[in-house]
């Protein structure tokens, strides 16, 4: 899977799709797309990641609370987070 590192606007191809889908994970490993030379595996904080469309990647990703309403991240703060 391909995801845009926001402060960067490069691609960075996900290496650990089940570190992504999992809330409690805060970093997955990825390489960069840019250039012509394969780059070397980095790790990537999630809140900087994005789908290359520039939607924010689900919040079901990226707090494991995002069911209960007294411990969820605040919508609003949340969205100011991640953009």
């Amino acid at each position: 899977m391909f995801l845009m590192h926001k402060p960067s606007g490069t691609l960075v191809e996900i290496l650990t799709l089940d570190r992504l889908f999992n809330p409690c994970i805060q970093e997955v490993m990825g390489v960069t797309h840019a250039g012509e030379e394969l780059q070397e595996p980095d790790s990537y904080t999630k809140l900087e990641m994005s789908f290359p469309s520039g939607e924010s990647l689900p919040r079901c990703w990226l707090d494991s609370h995002y069911r209960d309403p007294e411990h969820s991240i605040n919508h609003q703060e949340f969205s100011l987070t991640t953009s």
